[in-house]
Parts: structure tokens; sequence; C-alpha cells
């Protein structure tokens, strides 16, 4: 296997750039995600790794190797497509197999590389037949098994689950992680499916119009967010995000949402007096308060799931989700208060939206 190195990478096309200087570089046997919303440039990156598209300047180096210009088939990389791009005219096996058989390797070389996978991939029964007699997950094994047969230094997934059903995406985004576990590969993975990032990545890039708001951990990323892109978008449901002022007074630093309604901080971070500031909130985070202390709130809408119950809330005109363990019987229109967790508040700059 290899490391990937993406320095200063950008890509044009025509007078329009999509991708504004990227530097990434994905560890020996690791497995990175790309996430962000659609139009962000992840897509368009993996292709560049994969030689599927130009790059306009920078470079992306594979195992030591600059491939800027090199061809996709010398790059000794394997991608899996979100469509799955299987031949319909071909047997499971020949599918497997066709890119062994355009490189000439020995027929017995082929049938014991293809056996191989089968057996990882559960597919050893479904060699014979066709890809429209198998279910999408099925189909999709198909496509990482011909990835699996070449022995990449690095496999690509170009959103591979975006075509199955809820329940067969948990399924197969388990055995795409204990897979990459097995076979120790480098891996880069392309989603828009934060639950997929969070759930399958060693590494995470945060990607918005061209550039990366953040790199880290998963955990690194859902608890220290840079700034309320990455806050909103990393976890679901979504941090909530509030509106308000810093007020210091006697020592003590509080968050002022109103006139009438503030929470009290354990420090101000630097901010000064009557700064403008978000506060951010985890729905999790929130406790329910019986009696006067903790911040009012009117319930609009009550979301049981069994394991946990959704609150939506109004606050001063914001819309507020709290999340709760216990079966509280909460009623629409209700006024409900809550304290925030103090050493899970965050706060950014209202102007830049950074963390402070």
């Amino acid at each position: 296997m290899a490391s990937v190195d993406i320095r200063n990478v950008r890509k044009s096309f025509g007078t329009t750039e999509v991708l504004h200087g990227i530097d990434v570089s994905v560890p020996d046997q690791s497995f990175t995600v790309l996430v962000g919303p659609s139009g962000c440039g992840k897509s368009t990156l993996l292709r560049m790794i994969a030689g599927l598209e130009e790059i306009s300047s920078g470079d992306i180096e594979i195992g030591g190797r600059v491939v800027n210009k090199m061809p996709p088939k010398q790059r000794d990389i394997a991608m899996v497509f979100q469509n799955y791009a299987l031949y319909p005219h071909m047997k499971v096996f020949d599918n497997m197999a066709f890119s062994l058989k355009l490189a000439k390797v020995a027929p017995d070389l082929i049938n014991r590389k293809v056996s191989e996978a089968a057996e990882v991939l559960n597919l050893t029964e479904y060699l014979d037949r066709y890809p429209r007699q198998l279910s999408g997950g099925q189909r999709q094994r198909v496509a990482m098994g011909r990835a699996i047969v070449r022995d990449p230094q690095v496999f690509l997934f170009d959103e591979p689950l975006s075509n199955l059903d809820a329940k067969l995406r948990v399924q197969m985004r388990t055995e795409i992680k204990e897979l990459h576990q097995r076979l120790s590969s480098t891996s880069i993975y392309v989603t828009h499916d934060q639950i997929e990032a969070m759930t399958m990545a060693d590494q995470i890039v945060v990607m918005r119009d061209g550039i990366i708001e953040q790199i880290g951990a998963p955990l690194e990323l859902y608890d220290r967010p840079h700034n309320t892109f990455v806050a909103g978008f990393i976890g679901s449901p979504a941090m909530n995000i509030i509106q308000g002022r810093m007020r210091l007074e006697d020592g003590k630093a509080s968050f002022q949402v109103n006139d009438e309604i503030e929470m009290p901080l354990d420090e101000a971070r630097g901010v000064a007096n009557g700064a403008d500031v978000l506060l951010g909130v985890r729905p999790e985070h929130w406790t329910f308060t019986n009696g006067q202390a903790g911040v009012p709130l009117d319930v609009s809408v009550v979301e049981p799931t069994g394991a946990d119950t959704l609150v939506v809330c109004k606050l001063d005109g914001h819309e507020v989700l709290a999340s709760f363990k216990e079966r509280y019987e909460f009623a629409p229109g209700e006024r409900i208060r809550l304290t925030p967790s103090p050493g899970n508040i965050h706060l950014f700059d209202a102007a830049t939206r950074e963390r402070l």
C-alpha cells in the first residue's frame, strides 16, 4: 500500500476555478473520507487522484511518485463507482476477472485471485450469475471485488452506497470498514453523508466550495469544529447555533440572547464585553431543568424515535433542537427550561463564524 499526498492542487474549468489550492496528506493504510455538500469538489478531487481529470496546477503523489501526468492504469489504484459500472453481459466471475485478463495474467492466478476476493466478500455462490440476477448490495460487492483482485496501492470509492436503501447502507458501510481493516489498504472515500464519514473514517476532510474547512479524526471534528459550517455539517442532528452577545460583569462571563435570557459561561475566551457571538450547543448537551433555572424554550414538535426523544423548540426566534434519552412527555406549546452542559458550549465569532 502507499500514502497519498496532495499539494496545492487546483482545478479550473475554463476561467472558473472549482478547487482552490487543496492540501491533504492521506497516511499509508488509513481510511480517509472526503465529505461535503454537493458541488464542493470532493468527487472532482477523487477523479484527479485517479487520473480521470487533469490537474490545473499542484502535485498529487502516490507512494512517493508524482502522478500528475500518469494515465490511470499506471497509478496502481482501483476505483469503485456509485453506479457499479458492471458489464451486464458478463457473469460475476468475468466482471471481477476482467482487468486481470486485460493485463494477460495467467489463468490459474486469475482463478485464485477471484476466488479469494469472492470468499472475502461472500460472493462465492454468485460467481456464475449475471449482474441483473443480484441485489444492489451484491452488485456493489462485485464492484469492490473487481477492485480487490488488482491488489492496488490505493482504493478510491466514489459515493458507492448512494443507490442502496437505508438498511443496506448501514450493512455495507460496516462491510467496507471490515474489508479495509482486513486488507490494511489505503482508502479514500467520497460521500455527502456525514454519518458514513463519522462511522467509517480514520481521517475526515470536510470540504465546501472547493476549499478544505477542516481535517481531523471524526471525534475531533465533532468536539472542536473550527467554524459553524463544520459544526452544522458534522453531527446528526446538527449543532444548534444561537445568535447573541457576550456580557462581562464582575469578572463573570455570560451569553446574552436578549434582555431577558442569558446563559452563564465558564470563560470569556478573550471576547470583549458586548461583542456579537454565536453559541453552539449540540442537541444531546441540553439538560431538562425543573423550576425556574435554565433557559425558557417553547416546544414546537416532539419526535420520539425509541432510543431518543427529539424536541424542537423556539428560543427568541431561533429553532433549537434537544435530544433526550429520557422519555419526557412534552406537549407542543408547552414552555420548558433547559440548561446547556457547561463543558460542551462552543463559541464562534459572529462575523467570521470561526471558533473562539
